[in-house]
């Protein structure tokens, strides 16, 4: 329940620096979920959309989100006379780094993941630039899209921190077989695997299951379809106020929720249903 270790750090570095300087602008929204950042622009820190990296950013401070950034969007900050607060998830780092490494090697990096997510595009941004080469990299968010990839030579495979191992299994079985030379990387954040045991244990005592976190968010979607995929009823909410009145014709509902949401939202939820239906939860 509640954020991870590396929302938990960027949200904590948001707010020493909006209590230290008053306002800075984030990289993107610094996290997946619209309360979070609604209360954060309270506070005076305002998203930047990518292309809004212009001279305003002249002497004040950019936050850059968990989810890290190509070498090629700092280095474009910095030459904007940017001032940076790196959030990025040390986790991230990590595949980054190796990323790079394995491309200066010679190999494909190959990123399981979402294409258009930030982590994805920042890991693959590290090959690219250490590499130098076009092709230094590519993505694939499905087995299928596995099978049609162009390769040759050796492959290094590096997962979306928030992927289902699952999915990552699966992805990198095609590669095995396609490729002679295949390096699968452990990235997976362990806390992303400890959220999928707890929500298969949690569906095994429940009637039905509620996710609680931003529809933005890569890894709530991925709890919400590991949970369509138990079998059980399943929905997934940002506020109590889109809770469903099917939810109540069950009687033992299990509750889940996202790296990304914070633990009020979760203690809002279960006040709710504590409110409609009786003794609080069990967690």
């Amino acid at each position: 329940m509640g954020p991870c270790m590396g929302v938990r750090r960027g949200l904590d570095l948001a707010r020493e620096l909006l209590a230290r300087e008053g306002s800075a602008f984030s990289l993107g929204p610094l996290i997946h979920n619209p309360r979070v950042v609604a209360r954060l622009e309270e506070k005076g820190l305002v998203p930047l959309g990518k292309d809004e990296l212009d001279e305003r950013l002249q002497g004040r401070t950019v936050i850059l989100r968990a989810h890290g950034v190509s070498p090629q969007v700092r280095d474009r900050l910095l030459s904007l006379g940017a001032r940076l607060v790196d959030a990025t998830c040390p986790r991230v780092i990590d595949s980054q780094q190796r990323a790079a490494a394995y491309a200066r090697r010679g190999y494909t990096v190959v990123v399981a993941g979402d294409p258009a997510h930030g982590e994805v595009v920042g890991i693959g941004g590290h090959a690219a630039a250490a590499a130098a080469r076009d092709g230094a990299w590519a993505v694939v968010g499905s087995p299928a899209e596995a099978e049609s990839l162009e390769l040759s030579g050796p492959v290094a495979v590096i997962a979306q921190t928030t992927i289902r191992q699952e999915e990552y299994r699966a992805i990198c079985a095609v590669l095995a077989r396609r490729c002679p030379v295949v390096e699968v990387l452990d990235s997976i954040c362990p806390a992303t695997a400890d959220r999928q045991r707890a929500l298969a244990e949690l569906a095994r005592d429940s009637d039905a299951l509620l996710v609680v976190g931003g529809r933005d968010s890569a890894n709530t979607r991925r709890l919400l379809a590991s949970a369509a995929e138990m079998g059980a009823p399943c929905w997934l909410v940002e506020r109590a106020e889109e809770i469903p009145e099917e939810l109540f014709r069950y009687e033992r509902v299990g509750l889940a929720s996202g790296a990304s949401t914070p633990d009020d939202l979760v203690d809002e939820i279960e006040e709710y249903l504590a409110r409609r239906s009786g003794p609080a939860p069990e967690r």
